[in-house]
């Protein structure tokens, strides 16, 4: 893999399309150096974003789409994805905190405070060609001798 190859899924809001992404995800995160550890993480960072941009950002709606872009930086810089629905969008800002009293026995709520947990780096913002979009990175770690 070379320094920004990308891939692109754009997809149907199905959450059937889950594993495909999963698949990709695991494949590339392998080809970019990440152990079994981040690769977990990153597994569980793209199936929350994915999910939150088809129930959430989509609403679920079958004529909406999902785009996904995962893109190598290098063999120090790892993995960049790119995940961005066509919803309306929300204020990055006003999110609920999740660890309030008043949240934590709320089903929901969680997905970009534990991405943003996961991931080495986590920006959400509007997309330019509309909708909400994450972009996260994760790192290889340095091989210790």
């Amino acid at each position: 893999m070379h320094n920004g190859n990308s891939v692109r899924l754009d997809f149907w809001s199905d959450i059937d399309m889950l594993d495909l992404v999963q698949s990709v995800s695991d494949h590339l995160g392998r080809q970019a150096g990440l152990d079994d550890e981040a690769l977990h993480w990153v597994s569980v960072a793209v199936r929350e974003s994915v999910t939150n941009a088809i129930r959430h950002g989509n609403g679920s709606d079958a004529g909406k789409r999902v785009h996904v872009e995962f893109t190598y930086l290098g063999a120090e810089e790892g993995l960049a994805i790119r995940v961005r629905d066509e919803g309306q969008g929300f204020d990055p800002d006003h999110l609920p905190d999740p660890l309030a009293p008043e949240n934590l026995l709320k089903p929901s709520g969680r997905g970009i405070f534990l991405i943003r947990s996961f991931m080495d780096e986590l920006d959400v913002r509007r997309a330019p060609e509309g909708g909400m979009e994450l972009v996260m990175v994760k790192r290889p770690q340095p091989v210790q001798s």
